[in-house]
């Protein structure tokens, strides 16, 4: 991973959750970390890392995600494995 991943990485999983990260940012670093990324059905986003599988939205119109999918984001990492 390349600096640019490993500050996605961080912004992640700071506390408190932050707001804003760009999706193509995160997408970018779970392919560093080796993750599977397949498009599902209108904006829907497959991942595989680690043998753990999750599916997650994309954001539109904006290109930042919300609190929310931060933490999903943080949980998903953590059950493949993944640490900051």
């Amino acid at each position: 991973m390349n600096k640019k991943h490993q500050k996605t990485l961080q912004h992640i999983f700071q506390n408190p959750v932050q707001a804003g990260i760009v999706w193509k940012d995160i997408e970018a670093m779970l392919v560093a970390l080796g993750a599977e990324i397949s498009e599902g059905s209108g904006s829907r986003v497959r991942i595989a890392l680690n043998d753990v599988r999750a599916v997650f939205h994309r954001p539109h119109p904006q290109k930042e995600t919300d609190k929310g999918a931060v933490v999903s984001m943080r949980r998903f990492l953590k059950e493949a494995g993944v640490k900051c």
